[in-house]
């Protein structure tokens, strides 16, 4: 067994005691140079606790150590202020509700305020928008129990109750198979006043007197809509209607076309012109609207003249077409509907319409492809003349007027005025014939083509940052603020269930509304400073592109983000397109109105200024009948 040495031991001991008191003395050398670094560089009066022991008869060496250092007051208090921002600029945290009773509320067509206007040519029921000091400062509630449309096509026969809560016309049209209601729903069967086996049979009718199958009729307007099944059936024949009718005493006729996912919109031939271009629509219709088209020297169908493209038709069905067999009925003496039906055809032919058939309960008038032999027979029909030089695409807030919009020229007679339109779909990517005619200041064949290009790609960047509108059948209403040419709508028409209602705002530096239903496509003119002639809860998605840079100096961004609250249903959706400090603004606004929203790059990437925010509106509802609280959250 080996034993360790002794020395050993005694060798390590003593090492690690010298180890020991070297780090004893580094440790106090380095403390005392660090004190005398502290007290020597110190520019305040550090007077060490060791100074307390120092005795009053030590006075001199007191005042010497403290005459040797300066002293300094320290100020905490801010030398840059700026100003508090006023209370109109300060950002406004929460937008509250609206009342429950304002869940219908459409500012400019408001019942109470149009009595105040002249019953004279229906006046009262045109556009009356309320002054900004009487603009509503809240969010208007969807109704308690409101729950998502049905998706289309589903929704043309079926509506939740809950979200029109009128039982008015499954009443008053109880016979003629307009509306019914079961349980929670209303039930649409297609039908209507001169329809009674449905909309459909109604334009098979129609179709065996017109051509409704080549695609040369695309674009269509029906006044005194009802329900809008008219509308609504000739989707499936690639033809969109543009539907209207007043706020009248048919309540909620226009909202229940809307919640069907059927275009429409308020509105009233009256005295002033529908807000649409001249040469719009290929085809125009009346089913009993009870528009009295012979009355105030044939005004009302000067202005469908107007609207009407070159060889387009006008369909009458109801009094006092076919009065022979249904005076009794109509409750009205054979003499009357007979002087109804001839000054409507005085009318007609004072306009140059050709009546091309009669059959039963159907009418059709096709007006002239120019007016070569129109302004040859003024010599005969003294009245209406051809209106003098005028724009005749200008219909915000214009007054209808008493003579018949010309024509564009042409060179001879078998030539279309304005140029000829090529067929659906074809119609949608064709160069359309303003443009191709240079009409259209600054617009070219190759800025068309380019736009359309431009905008296929930028809705396809879209459906990767908004998951809802890449969601083929989510969506079916959608609005697009400022279309320009319509090239967002194109992107989308051809390939998903949906329609646009596509915007020329009347501040537009150029007019291209007439374009883009010569593209095949439907829109309206709209000041975005006023509200628009719609329902709540209209469209399931806004797209609102360089909107607030139109107009920053116009009118208040607040106002224009609660009328697209107004008229965007619970969970739908905007994309927001414009400079990025625009969208700063608008996303803060957002936020008090309690929207969720992000903002996105540019699709050419973060280096572009001008940005996209995706916003979404959340689910909310009026309180129950019985709470008092200003809003109900729910999961839908």
């Amino acid at each position: 067994m080996a034993f360790a040495n002794p020395l050993h031991y005694f060798w390590v001991f003593k090492t690690k005691r010298a180890n020991l008191y070297y780090l004893i003395f580094v440790a106090i050398l380095c403390s005392l140079c660090y004190l005398v670094g502290i007290w020597s560089h110190s520019s305040t009066a550090v007077i060490p606790s060791s100074f307390s022991g120092v005795s009053c008869s030590d006075q001199s060496l007191n005042s010497t150590f403290v005459s040797s250092v300066s002293v300094v007051t320290l100020d905490f208090s801010a030398h840059h202020q700026a100003p508090d921002p006023s209370p109109t600029a300060a950002r406004v945290n929460y937008i509250p509700p609206c009342e429950a009773k304002f869940s219908e509320y459409t500012p400019c067509e408001d019942a109470v305020r149009s009595l105040k206007f002249d019953r004279n040519m229906l006046v009262y029921r045109e556009r009356h928008c309320p002054e900004p000091r009487e603009v509503l400062k809240c969010r208007v509630p969807a109704p308690y129990g409101y729950k998502a449309p049905f998706r289309w096509p589903e929704s043309r026969d079926s509506v939740w109750f809950a979200n029109v809560p009128h039982k008015h016309l499954t009443v008053e049209k109880k016979n003629q198979n307009w509306v019914r209601f079961q349980r929670d729903r209303f039930r649409f069967p297609g039908g209507g006043t001169m329809f009674p086996n449905g909309a459909d049979a109604y334009i098979d009718d129609i179709g065996k007197l017109i051509n409704l199958k080549d695609g040369s009729i695309r674009t269509a307007i029906d006044t005194g809509c009802g329900v809008a099944s008219w509308g609504a059936y000739l989707l499936s024949r690639n033809i969109i209607a543009v539907s209207f009718a007043p706020r009248d005493t048919h309540e909620a006729q226009v909202q229940f076309a809307l919640e069907r996912g059927v275009p429409a919109l308020i509105g009233v031939l009256a005295s002033i012109r529908l807000p649409y271009p001249s040469r719009a629509f290929d085809m125009a219709h009346c089913s009993r609207c009870l528009i009295p088209w012979g009355q105030h020297d044939g005004r009302y169908l000067i202005e469908v003249d107007r609207i009407l493209r070159p060889g387009g038709y006008w369909i009458l069905s109801g009094p006092p077409i076919n009065w022979e067999n249904h005076w009794r009925g109509w409750e009205r003496t054979p003499e009357d509907l007979k002087a109804e039906q001839t000054g409507i055809e005085n009318v007609a032919r004072s306009l140059c319409w050709k009546k091309i058939k009669q059959k039963n309960d159907i009418s059709i008038w096709q007006k002239p492809t120019n007016h070569v032999h129109c302004k040859m027979n003024r010599r005969v029909f003294k009245f209406p003349q051809f209106c003098p030089a005028q724009d005749p695409d200008k219909a915000w807030y214009t007054k209808m007027e008493n003579c018949i919009t010309p024509l564009p020229n042409v060179s001879n007679i078998k030539q279309v005025a304005g140029g000829e339109l090529a067929n659906w779909p074809e119609r949608l990517t064709s160069i359309p014939p303003r443009i191709r005619r240079g009409t259209l200041k600054g617009i070219t064949a190759e800025t068309f083509t380019e736009n359309t290009e431009l905008w296929r790609k930028r809705v396809a960047y879209y459906k990767t940052i908004d998951h809802q509108l890449g969601e083929r059948g989510r969506y079916r209403n959608l609005l697009d603020m400022n279309s320009y040419l319509g090239g967002f709508s194109a992107a989308l028409v051809v390939d998903d269930p949906v329609w646009v209602m596509n915007i020329v705002p009347v501040e537009a530096e150029v007019n291209t509304l007439g374009v883009i239903y010569e593209r095949g496509l439907i829109g309206t003119y709209q000041n975005w400073c006023e509200a628009m002639s719609t329902y709540p809860r209209t469209y399931d998605f806004i797209h609102a592109d360089s909107v607030f840079s139109l107009y920053k100096d116009r009118c208040d961004t607040e106002d224009i983000l609660l009328e697209m609250d107004r008229i965007l249903r619970p969970e739908g959706s905007a994309i927001f397109r414009d400079d990025v400090d625009y969208l700063v603004k608008i996303k803060s606004i957002l936020d008090a109105m309690q929207w969720d929203s992000r903002i996105v790059d540019h699709e050419n990437g973060p280096l572009e200024r001008e940005k996209i925010l995706v916003a979404v509106k959340q689910y909310w509802t009026a309180p129950a009948p019985n709470q008092n609280q200003q809003g109900t959250k729910s999961v839908s």
